[in-house]
This record gives structure tokens, C-alpha cells and sequence, in this order.
């Protein structure tokens, strides 16, 4: 049985990697092949989206539409130096789904960003659903 606690450090981790083979091995290593992120963005995306008629949720499935995801987001946030990301002490475990809290701290600490993780696991620990909440 997976570690909840690991699980959420390696999915933190993945997001912060600057080698991009090191970010693409991690993301097969956490998500199952037909594994899947969906994304609910931060409220100001959502009100502008639907006011065009367009959807309010960003959808990833499969390894290269993951790995591409992990890498938009690590070559927005964490790359220019600006940003990290971390996860909080609140993990829990419920039978194969985990939850979680993390932040996005700037360099000089405060805290940017906070979302929170609901992830559905197959019967090897890997992530077949990831719903992802931008709480702030």
C-alpha cells in the first residue's frame, strides 16, 4: 500500500523539478499510463471563461499531456526563480483516494498560492484521477 505522506512529497516534487528527464520519469512513476488531472483554476478564470461560454475546467489525460502540464506550470512558477511549491500536514487517506494541501511560496516565503489535491489511486499506488482546486 502506498505511503499517503510519500505519495504527496513525490507529487510535490514532481512540480518543482528542474531536469526535465528526472519531470518526465516522475510523472510515469506517479500516474497510471491513462492517468488523468483535472484542474479546477482559480475564480477569476472560471468567471472569465464562462462569460465567453467556454469551460471552466483544464483537463490533462496520459503521460505526455501530464508531463506537458507539470512542465507549463514548473516553466511558469518555479523556473524563473520566482516560486516553489510544498505541501501542507494535512494528508489524509480514505481506502484508495488521498487528499492533500499545498502551497506556492515565493522566494522570500510568503505564501502565493494554495491548492488542494484529491487523488484517486489504481491498485499499484498510481494516480488515475488527480482533481486539483486553486483555493487562492
Amino acid at each position: 500500500m502506498t505511503d499517503p505522506t510519500e505519495l504527496a512529497d513525490r507529487y510535490v516534487a514532481v512540480w518543482n523539478e528542474q531536469d526535465a528527464e528526472a519531470r518526465r520519469a516522475a510523472v510515469g512513476r506517479l500516474w497510471a499510463e491513462d492517468g488523468r488531472h483535472i484542474l479546477q483554476p482559480p475564480g477569476e478564470v472560471v468567471r472569465s471563461a464562462t462569460g465567453l461560454g467556454l469551460t471552466t475546467t483544464f483537463e490533462a489525460h496520459g503521460h505526455a499531456e501530464l508531463e506537458r502540464r507539470v512542465r507549463l506550470a514548473y516553466e511558469e512558477f518555479v523556473a524563473p526563480g520566482e516560486f516553489a511549491f510544498r505541501r501542507r500536514d494535512d494528508v489524509a487517506r480514505l481506502r484508495d483516494a488521498v487528499k492533500f494541501t499545498w502551497e506556492m511560496v515565493s522566494s522570500d516565503g510568503e505564501i502565493a498560492g494554495v491548492g488542494r489535491e484529491f487523488l484517486l489511486l489504481d491498485a499499484h499506488g498510481r494516480i488515475v484521477a488527480d482533481y486539483q482546486f486553486i483555493e487562492s
